[in-house]
Order: structure tokens, then sequence, then C-alpha cells
């Protein structure tokens, strides 16, 4: 019987972080340009459903819905861009397991406002440092450009990528917030479905 319960327990939690997948690989459509910053750089909401199954379950959960998002996104548009859904994925782990870690620690609305402001640092810090070594040099690569220079590398990351995800992190945060208020008792019921 506590086998058959666990087998169903699994099989919810695998629907649900499919289900958050697929809801934020839409939400990857919804973006937006930030003035400004260059137009490449768009925000949208994907991240929403990645905090969701990260605070339901675990930091691997919110790892498994970016995972899933991005291989859809790449699926459905074909691997014109495989840089840029790496990069997207690197930013959505850096961005949802600190918030998720602090969350899971601390509970509570406080440590999730810390885990927002702590996860927009993790992001922008190190997205500027994968840019500035690694992906930024890929995506020459890849494009078959000629190498950037050091000095367009630390424009591109200190007047582009640095400033965008900062302001990525507190949009997104400023919309989560709110909502996870109101979601939290039905957070609370999932987490107790899914233990």
């Amino acid at each position: 019987m506590a086998t058959t319960t666990k087998q169903s327990s699994n099989l919810l939690k695998l629907i649900i972080l499919a289900l958050l997948g697929t809801i934020s690989m839409m939400l990857m459509f919804l973006n937006f340009p930030l003035p400004m910053l260059p137009q490449y750089l768009k925000v949208d909401f994907s991240e929403v459903p990645a905090l969701i199954a990260a605070l339901i379950f675990s930091p691997g959960a919110g790892i498994i819905v970016e995972a899933v998002k991005n291989l859809l996104y790449l699926i459905y548009t074909g691997a014109g861009d495989p840089i840029g859904i790496a990069s997207n994925f690197l930013a959505g782990v850096l961005f949802v397991v600190p918030v998720s870690m602090l969350y899971h620690k601390f509970k509570g609305v406080k440590s999730l406002v810390s885990g927002l402001v702590t996860g927009t640092v993790v992001m922008a810090v190190g997205m500027g440092l994968l840019n500035y070594f690694v992906l930024l040099p890929a995506y020459s690569m890849f494009m078959g450009w000629e190498s950037m220079s050091d000095q367009v590398k630390l424009v591109t990351v200190t007047g582009g990528i640095l400033p965008f995800n900062v302001i990525k992190g507190i949009v997104i945060g400023a919309l989560f917030v709110p909502l996870f208020i109101k979601l939290k008792p039905w957070l609370e019921k999932k987490r107790m479905a899914a233990s």
C-alpha cells in the first residue's frame, strides 16, 4: 500500500513539473525589451512556474522545470540559437535555486523576499561572469564572428547584461511576491500531498 501511495505521489509530482515546464515555455513567448538596453535582452515571466515548483518541492524541481521549458522551446523554435537557450537555462537556475534554498530553510514571506534579492544578485553576477568568460565567446564562435575583445565584452556585460538581470529579477520578484501570498495555502497543500 505504501509503495502504491509513493508511486502515485511521484506520478503527481512528475505531472505537475511537466505542466509547469510547459506553462513556463509558453510564458517565454510573452516577452518585452527594456528601454535603454540592447533589444535582444527581453524580460519574460517564465521563471514564475519554476519558482512555484521549487517552492512546492525543492530546488531540483525548479531546475527540472527550467530544463523542460528550454527543451520544449528548443524543439518548438528549432536549434537557431542554442547559446541563447543555454543562457536562459543558466540564468533561470541561478535565480530559482537561491530563492528556493532560502525559502525551504526559513519559510515565510520574509525568507522569500530575501531569497528573491539573493537570487537576483546571484543571477546578475553569475550571468555577468558566464557571459564574459563563456557565453559571449561561444556566441561569437557560433555566429562565425571575430572573437570579441575584452573591452567589448566588458561593455556588453556592464552596460547590458548586468543591469538587465538586475531589472529582470526585480520585475519577477515584484510580480511573484503578491502571487505567492495568494497561492501560499495552495502551495502548502500541494507540498503536503507530494510528500
